[in-house]
């Protein structure tokens, strides 16, 4: 599977043109953060933005029968309904408000996802990929949408996120990709009308992965890059954010001066306020997730950060006893939430959408991290666009396969075991591959005859080398084909001193390879080192439960 793009090649990508709705164009929710996050600002008190009043807290609470009797709180905020999953209680219309989800299949590519390895206790990760579409579809969406020539055409996916929950359900983990990422495509097929769309020969921009097909495209783009097997997706539009965010009565968000994000020749989202911290709900609220002027250096690589802040406060906000209880409102918010939605069909009705709720609310706030891939500028006919940076993007996609908490704390995870038996060293055939070059350096000089080696001192007598397969990897690994070859991998994991973590099992081998990655260049003994665990700080992590998170406004969008 690809893990970089090729820069430079192709044709500039379609983009949009940011601007306030209904002039030349449209910020839409995307992007992604650069640098650290901001610490709050002075704090004035909240002040409620755009939209509706607080909820109406006298109202009774809705009823359904028997065990369905739960308010439905799971609908209460746009895609943080994931990172949140606060539950709720009632089923209103039950079955029309299933009629209202739009279902699609989960992946449209034609590679399959390996499944998940349990732990110990038979306990497997979630990883759901949450998309905002740009869809400028219907009425309300172009109301909202900006640039009027963009009404009804291809939808882009400028928001993507991944939410990892970890197999004994301690933590969450979120990786944003910027909307502006440059990778290859896979081939992806669109199920309606049967279209094929070819895996890409040059770099596209991710956010078209939407156009070919649908989301299951850009579940099968995020296979391709990160090698993360994706569980579901959930997908929502502009109008789905302003009335959901209305229902909530407000978020709290910060800046750490008067913003005003407008320019002289129309582009912004038009979001205007005061230093501190302030409330925000509806419009304002889209606004804020749509801002990429008067953020950081006014590029795409500040949106995400606004986004994560806003997520994260949401999530506060909810935990912290927030209530819907009014009926009304309630079902407006059921009606606007489901009538967003676009999941896949594994995830088809509200009972299923409130159990994966009823999961990761098992995740304490403060160990929800927010990050965003580790990511380079292009250069020529691709600078402002970015790529994924080598080992830093790498070392952020491995953890999350191998469901080590990206906000550094020990987990509670166990080593992953086998209950099939080894067989005798001498009868273990292993493949041995060089895949230690890097985007700067060469295949080291010999690495998979002197690991061969090894494995022949260590018993291992029908190791041999693979000279044709020397694609590169980051990290070594041990690749099986089958359940019952997985004793004899995890015996030459062993050997060598290989964490048992980076044993894989994988359709695209017959026997036993190992290799050779970057990591293991040197001859010495396998570096297998906890540092290795520690998130880049080029993600820019945000702590779920950091309530002293800011926005930096540039000097240039202030009044």
């Amino acid at each position: 599977m690809g893990r970089s793009s090729t820069r430079g090649e192709g044709t500039r990508p379609r983009g949009r043109h940011d601007g306030p709705p209904g002039e030349g164009g449209g910020e839409a929710p995307g992007g992604a953060g650069r640098g650290g996050h901001g610490r709050r600002a002075r704090t004035a008190p909240p002040r409620a933005g755009n939209g509706p009043g607080r909820p109406n807290r006298r109202g009774r609470r809705a009823a359904g029968k028997g065990g369905k009797r739960r308010v439905l709180r799971w609908v209460a905020c746009v895609l943080a309904l994931l990172i949140l999953g606060t539950g709720g209680a009632g089923y209103i219309y039950y079955k029309h408000l299933n009629g209202n989800i739009r279902k699609a299949d989960l992946t449209l590519g034609d590679k399959e996802m390996a499944d998940h390895k349990a732990n110990s206790a038979g306990q497997t990760p979630l990883n759901i990929l949450l998309i905002g579409s740009d869809a400028r579809d219907s009425k309300a969406n172009q109301k909202l949408g900006g640039a009027k020539d963009t009404f009804g055409g291809t939808p882009l996916a400028d928001v993507q996120m991944l939410l990892h929950l970890s197999a004994d359900r301690s933590n969450i983990s979120v990786i944003s990709m910027p909307r502006d990422t440059m990778l290859k495509m896979p081939k992806c097929t669109d199920p309606d009308s049967g279209k094929v769309y070819p895996a890409s020969t040059v770099d596209v921009q991710t956010n078209q992965s939407l156009g070919r097909g649908g989301p299951g495209c850009t579940v099968a783009a995020w296979y391709e890059l990160t090698g993360i097997t994706i569980d579901h997706f959930m997908m929502i539009d502009f109008a789905g954010v302003v009335s959901m965010a209305d229902a909530i009565g407000g978020v709290p968000v910060c800046v750490d001066a008067n913003v005003y994000s407008h320019t002289s020749d129309g582009k912004g989202s038009g979001l205007k306020l005061e230093e501190g911290t302030t409330s925000v709900k509806g419009k304002q609220a889209l606004q804020w997730l749509r801002t990429r002027y008067g953020f950081e250096d006014n590029t795409d690589l500040g949106r995400t950060k606004a986004q994560h802040q806003y997520l994260n406060s949401m999530v506060r906000q909810l935990r912290k006893g927030t209530k819907l209880t009014d009926p009304g409102k309630l079902m407006n918010l059921a009606e606007a939430a489901t009538s967003a939605l676009t999941v896949d069909k594994g995830l088809d009705t509200v009972k299923k959408l409130y159990d994966l709720a009823e999961e990761l609310k098992k995740a304490p706030t403060d160990r929800i991290t927010m990050t965003t891939m580790p990511n380079v500028y292009g250069t020529g006919q691709f600078a402002g666009r970015v790529y994924p940076k080598a080992e830093e993007a790498e070392q952020v996609f491995r953890m999350v396969r191998e469901d080590i908490p990206l906000d550094g704390k020990a987990s509670k995870r166990k080593t992953p075991v086998t209950k099939d038996q080894a067989a005798p060293t001498d009868e273990i055939a292993v493949s041995v591959r060089n895949a230690t070059s890097t985007d700067a350096l060469g295949p080291a000089q010999g690495r998979a005859s002197t690991v061969k080696d090894l494995l022949t001192e260590a018993g291992f007598t029908k190791a041999s080398v693979d000279s044709q397969n020397v694609e590169a990897a980051a990290r070594t690994g041990i690749l099986y084909p089958s359940a019952d070859m997985e004793g004899d991998a995890q015996a030459v994991a062993k050997a060598l001193g290989i964490p048992v973590s980076q044993v894989k099992k994988s359709t695209d081998v017959s026997g036993i390879v190992l290799a050779v990655g970057a990591d293991w260049r040197e001859d010495e003994a396998y570096p297998a080192k906890a540092a290795e665990e520690k998130t880049p700080d080029s993600a820019n992590p945000l702590n779920g439960a950091d309530e002293e998170a800011c926005m930096h406004v540039n000097p240039s969008f202030t009044w």
